[in-house]
């Protein structure tokens, strides 16, 4: 139960279509900072502590209910019928609680950026108001696209118009609805009964409630929110940038001043479910995303991506693009490296310049340098992969395993065609393609007599480049040969 003096009730709007976003894709399920725009309404509910989260849902209906889902597994998910509007969005969420007597705030879902103190806030002053409905507004340059705030002489809300409703004089008001409303549920049940939809869009507006209240000697309130920006609802794909460009701005801020040296704020994004601990240092153009964490004294970027990856003490990663990977403290990774899901890097270990990893655990101290793929491999401690190593995991059919034990040092350019195992301490020779499993401490060698076949160039491929320079350096050597006999 919530600690407030009374019971307050969470309902969210996330019916509509969103067509100026032309997306196939739900508005509300759009995702900014790693989570959908509904997910962030619906997190920052939670936060109030509320006795019930309800979320209204119509268009793709079983899409926005699964993201409902995982946001919240407790919130209630509530279907709008036929008749249109956001008054008829809250009417049957209300009907889904019909004995709750409190105080409901309704939010938006395509207001991700207001945040719970703001929301807090709206619902004290509502109480200490003992109004009968708060609503939050905004003051802004450019109200073109948002309901009006219009207020009689007095001060004191009169109704709000929507867009397409206002006349030229209400639409010049510059103090914007927020879409975001605190009611006392017995006051909004009876009002929202008589509201109609004599309207240019023929909906049940929700806004309607105000003017309602207003002629029945209720008391209706406004707080400005404190930030306008914040209180803005996303409507396409500009707003959809806009909205996430503040959402970073405000993550990555965050964690500047909890002691992370972020150089460039412009180009780095982080996703409000990553972590950072103090110390860190990101550098420009670098993406932290998902659950990425990074722990103190890592050095991540620049032009690094990371997704839902976690980096221990003292890591270094740069130039990378690496999911779902653990990067043990100490480590270096890249540049250039790709580190693909399932890949542990152990403690103090390497993988170099153009390497790419798969389902694999590389361990304490061990290197893979450059050029080399390593897929669905174990690999021991202290271990040096020479250049261009690769494990030839999949034989068409199936994928297969590679296992190097500890201490061993191969040569460059191997094969190492899986299942195989390399034991402990074992070497290999450069060129080598590793068939068959190689014992504790042995040295593998796949060597073949070289084999030089004179005159191959003039005789298939006459008339090319090369066998042009092929004469060129058969008659710089007679006449270096002729030079040598003349002196003999």
């Amino acid at each position: 139960m919530s600690e407030s003096r009374s019971p307050l009730a969470i309902v969210v709007l996330a019916a509509g279509a969103g067509t100026r976003m032309k997306s196939s894709l739900p508005k509300v399920l759009h995702p900014i900072g790693g989570r959908s725009l509904v997910g962030h309404v619906i997190h920052t509910a939670r936060a109030l502590a509320p006795d019930a989260v309800l979320v209204v849902v119509r268009h793709e209906r079983d899409l926005v209910a699964q993201a409902v889902a995982v946001a919240d597994t407790a919130a209630v998910v509530v279907d709008q019928d036929d008749i249109p509007g956001t008054g008829r969005a809250v009417e049957v969420a209300l009907a889904a609680i019909p004995d709750f007597d409190g105080d409901v705030l309704v939010l938006s879902g395509d207001v991700p950026l207001l945040q719970a103190d703001t929301l807090s806030a709206l619902v004290a002053a509502h109480r200490e108001q003992a109004a009968a409905a708060t609503v939050l507004s905004a003051i802004v340059a450019d109200a073109t696209g948002y309901g009006r705030v219009i207020r009689d002489a007095g001060g004191a809300v009169q109704r709000i118009v929507e867009q397409k409703d206002a006349t030229a004089d209400e639409a010049s008001v510059t103090e914007i609805n927020a879409g975001v409303y605190v009611f006392r549920a017995t006051s909004l049940r009876t009002q929202l009964g008589l509201v109609g939809t004599a309207n240019a869009q023929g909906e049940k507006y929700l806004t309607d409630v105000v003017g309602l209240l207003r002629a029945a000697d209720e008391a209706v309130a406004a707080a400005p929110a404190p930030d306008a920006a914040a209180a803005l609802g996303v409507n396409d794909r500009v707003q959809l940038s806009e909205a996430a460009r503040i959402l970073n701005a405000r993550t990555v801020r965050g964690w500047q001043l909890a002691g992370a040296t972020i150089l460039d704020p412009a180009t780095t994004w982080i996703d409000v479910d990553a972590t950072l601990a103090p110390d860190v240092t990101i550098l420009p153009n670098t993406y932290l995303l998902g659950a990425t964490s990074v722990a103190s004294g890592a050095v991540i970027g620049p032009d690094t991506t990371l997704t839902d990856c976690e980096v221990g003490e003292d890591a270094t990663v740069k130039r990378t693009d690496a999911t779902l990977a653990v990067i043990g403290a100490g480590a270096t990774v890249g540049p250039f490296s790709y580190l693909r899901p399932g890949t542990y890097l152990g403690a103090g270990g390497k993988i170099g310049t153009f390497v790419e990893t798969k389902n694999s655990t590389i361990g304490e101290g061990s290197k893979v340098p450059h050029l080399s793929y390593i897929g669905d491999t174990t690999i021991g401690r202290r271990v040096n992969l020479g250049a261009g190593a690769i494990t030839a995991n999949y034989d068409d059919i199936h994928k297969h395993r590679t296992e190097i034990g500890d201490e061993v040092h191969t040569g460059s350019h191997n094969v190492f065609v899986a299942p195989v195992r390399i034991g402990d301490g074992a070497k290999t020779g450069a060129g080598a393609v590793v068939r068959k499993d190689v014992p504790a401490g042995a040295l593998a060698l796949t060597v073949a007599p070289q084999r030089n076949v004179e005159g191959w160039v003039e005789k298939n491929r006459p008339g090319t480049g090369a066998a042009e320079a092929v004469a060129r350096a058969r008659s710089a050597q007679e006449a270096d040969d002729g030079a040598q006999e003349e002196d003999g």
